[in-house]
Order: structure tokens, then C-alpha cells, then sequence
């Protein structure tokens, strides 16, 4: 069993009814999944980039990305509806869990001059979104072996009602705001 699942499972839910005075276990929200995306403008131009992000999320994620195709077409972005733009990959259960971790523990802290992530980043349903701007920030990935740096977003989707609980949770976890 995953170390940040097992941490849930004991001291998150704990430190959650006292801080929000829940009255059941089952109320304390917890993380539903989280969502990576990788927005690629050049893909128009560029056929290989896709396969070449594609590529780089299944490694950082451990499972294999969908490739997310345009559904409109805009004449100003030279874009047809179902050309590819971009890939995501939606992670649940002990992959989300081990991903997390990952985050957290190892990527985060790579980032050069890094003070916390912003607090500010959530949506009014308790669901979290951090940009990052490199993919070098993960340990799998090797410098030599990419062709060019992209970012991702990355969204944490939990069961919390309002911004103040998901921020709690997320903290609790260990995802170092900035203060």
C-alpha cells in the first residue's frame, strides 16, 4: 500500500474532523483523482511533437496519455476540427497516490529558486490547479533524451465542498504552499 495513502487513512482524517468538526469518516473529502495535460501549439506544424509528449507523460505518469484533438476550427490558429493539440492522462487509485508522492517529495523541490506553489489556484469546488512550466523537473526524465521543453497542468480533483477544506487536505498531504 502506498505511504501517502496510508497517511490518509490514519492522520489526514484525524487532523480534518477536528479542524472542520465532521461528524463521519466518509465526510472528510479526500483526492478523486488527478488530470495532466500538455497543451502542444506545434503540433500543427510539427506531427512529431505529439508522439514525442506523449512519450514524456507516460513516463512521468506510468500510463499511457490520450491525445486530446481540436473541436472547432479557427481560421487564426490555422486549426482544423479533430487536429491533435494535445495529450492528457487521468490517474486514480495507487498510481494517483504514487504520483502525488512523486510531486511532491521529488519534483517540487528540483525547481530551481522554488518558494511553494501558489494558494490561490483553486476553482471555488475544491479542485486545485498547478502549471508547471518543465517536465526536466521529474526524475525520469532525462535531459538529453527530450527534444524540447514543455509544460503541463496538472489538476488535483477532490470531493471537498469548498476551497478552504481542499486547500487543508493538500496540505496536509504535504504540497508545500507558498506562504
Amino acid at each position: 500500500m502506498n505511504a501517502f495513502r496510508e497517511l490518509y487513512e490514519t492522520k489526514i482524517v484525524d487532523e480534518m474532523i477536528k479542524k472542520f468538526s465532521y461528524k463521519n469518516k466518509l465526510e472528510v473529502p479526500k483526492i478523486e483523482k488527478i488530470v495532466i495535460n500538455m497543451g502542444l501549439g506545434e503540433a500543427k506544424e510539427n506531427a512529431k511533437a505529439i508522439e514525442n509528449a506523449v512519450n514524456d507523460l507516460s513516463i512521468i505518469s506510468g500510463q499511457k496519455p490520450i491525445v486530446t484533438k481540436a473541436k472547432k476550427s479557427i481560421a487564426a490558429f490555422k486549426l482544423r476540427a479533430g487536429m491533435p493539440i494535445g495529450c492528457k492522462v487521468t490517474l486514480r487509485g495507487e498510481k494517483m497516490y504514487s504520483f502525488a508522492s512523486k510531486l511532491i517529495n521529488l519534483a517540487l523541490p528540483r525547481v530551481r529558486d522554488f518558494r511553494g506553489v501558489s494558494a490561490d489556484s483553486f476553482d471555488g469546488r475544491g479542485n486545485y490547479t498547478l502549471g508547471v512550466k518543465e517536465q526536466l523537473m521529474f526524475p525520469e526524465i532525462q535531459y538529453d533524451k527530450i527534444d524540447k521543453i514543455r509544460g503541463m497542468d496538472i489538476v488535483f480533483v477532490t470531493t471537498a465542498k469548498t476551497d478552504e477544506e481542499a486547500r487543508e487536505l493538500l496540505r496536509l498531504f504535504g504540497m508545500p504552499f507558498r506562504k
